[in-house]
């Protein structure tokens, strides 16, 4: 049953969720070489978090981790990669943590759990935020997208789990491709280069990466080439959808 209020979540609660484990997503968009991470504020002290919920006592990780997404922000068929397993005895001491459920866990004494200790499982995506439309569930008062580099007090350790998302995610990149979802259908070297560079913070010489993404086979060259420019026109590329999703599942094979 799906709760309307934090009040009947906490009456669900102890019936259909385990009562130490939940699930914490880390949505990155990528827009104008840029990059932001998608956030929810909360309805009950207005404090940011990320869109994150329990695991249901019958009820797969990894399912729980997209049904989770799709109610707290409207989100669907997005490839989430489970990144870590954040269990550290203090991150349930928070005191906004404390200060925002104490209140209604008075009311509710079957539900003392919630302030117990409890380990969370992080999953991260990387989507064009221009082509999602996110908004809150029921539990939030908005769901919106902030830069990485401005982000408000966040509940529990989210900012900590935002910044080791960030870190897998750029290690990520030296053995899965990017980049189906964030591009356009054809596009220039020059346009996958400049997603690799935002993601990993860094510079990267224009030649050497041209060789090293050709050599995974997962780019098809289009014979017209890109009609844009006073210099010699560069060439259009599309992914290999089906040598694309063999190398996300197991991967490069070299380092990037």
């Amino acid at each position: 049953m799906k709760p309307t209020s934090i009040e009947d979540f906490l009456r669900q609660a102890h019936q259909f969720y385990l009562p130490a484990v939940s699930i914490d997503n880390v949505i990155f968009g990528f827009h104008e070489n840029q990059l932001k991470v998608l956030l929810l504020k909360s309805s009950d002290k207005n404090v940011w978090m990320l869109p994150g919920g329990f695991v249901g006592k019958k009820e797969h990780v990894d399912a729980a981790a997209a049904r989770i997404l799709k109610i707290r922000t409207g989100l669907d068929a997005i490839f989430l990669q489970q990144f870590y397993t954040f269990g550290q005895p203090e991150r349930s001491n928070n005191r906004i943590l404390v200060k925002a459920l104490k209140s209604l866990t008075r009311k509710f004494d079957k539900n003392h759990w919630v302030l117990q200790r409890f380990v969370t499982v992080g999953y991260y995506a990387l989507v064009e935020y221009a082509n999602v439309n996110p908004h809150p569930d029921e539990l939030s008062l908005a769901c919106d997208w902030h830069d990485l580099d401005k982000l408000p007090e966040l509940l529990l350790d989210h900012h900590e789990i935002i910044l080791k998302a960030l870190e897998e995610m750029r290690l990520k990149l030296n053995y899965q491709p990017i980049g189906y979802n964030l591009l356009p259908k054809e596009f220039t070297m020059k346009n996958l280069q400049s997603i690799y560079e935002t993601l990993l913070g860094r510079k990267l010489d224009r030649g050497n990466f041209n060789r090293k993404m050709l050599s995974y086979g997962i780019l098809d060259r289009k014979e017209k080439q890109f009609s844009g420019g006073a210099h010699k026109a560069p060439y259009l590329y599309s992914f290999n959808k089906k040598k694309y999703f063999k190398a996300l599942e197991g991967g490069l094979g070299r380092e990037f």
